[in-house]
């Protein structure tokens, strides 16, 4: 299983990092830094797994690309908000990771207008 491979990465990530934060406490932030890019980079192969599933199901239901698409934009933005957000709080940054994560906020929300009025749209359509 891939889970254990991440968490012993986490762990000894975390582990050097906190032994380098006494020695040498400007490495640890690079230490932290570099573990949650392998982390990502670990969880890329499993999102284009997801992206390939969903391009499956796309084709057994009649869905309008332009929503799978945005699907997969507001996974990206919630992923990488939360990824930037996380390395700012460990390097005591937390306004700006608290920035970051309004900004991921109010893009999900403008992404998904369109998904929204098409949803009104239809419900209008029943309605009459």
């Amino acid at each position: 299983m891939e889970i254990f491979r991440v968490a012993a990465l986490s762990v000894a990530g975390i582990s050097l990092a906190i032994f380098l934060k006494q020695v040498r406490p400007e490495y640890a932030l690079y230490i932290s830094l570099a573990t949650g890019v392998l982390i990502l980079l670990l969880a890329s192969g499993r999102l284009t797994y997801v992206f390939d599933m969903l391009k499956e199901l796309q084709s057994y239901i009649p869905v309008d690309s332009v929503y799978i698409t945005a699907l997969m934009k507001m996974v990206g933005i919630t992923y990488v908000g939360q990824f930037a957000a996380g390395m700012c709080r460990d390097a005591g940054y937390s306004a700006i990771a608290g920035q970051i994560e309004l900004f991921a906020k109010l893009s999900i929300l403008a992404l998904s207008m369109p998904v929204l009025a098409a949803l009104l749209e239809t419900i209008q359509e029943f309605l009459i």
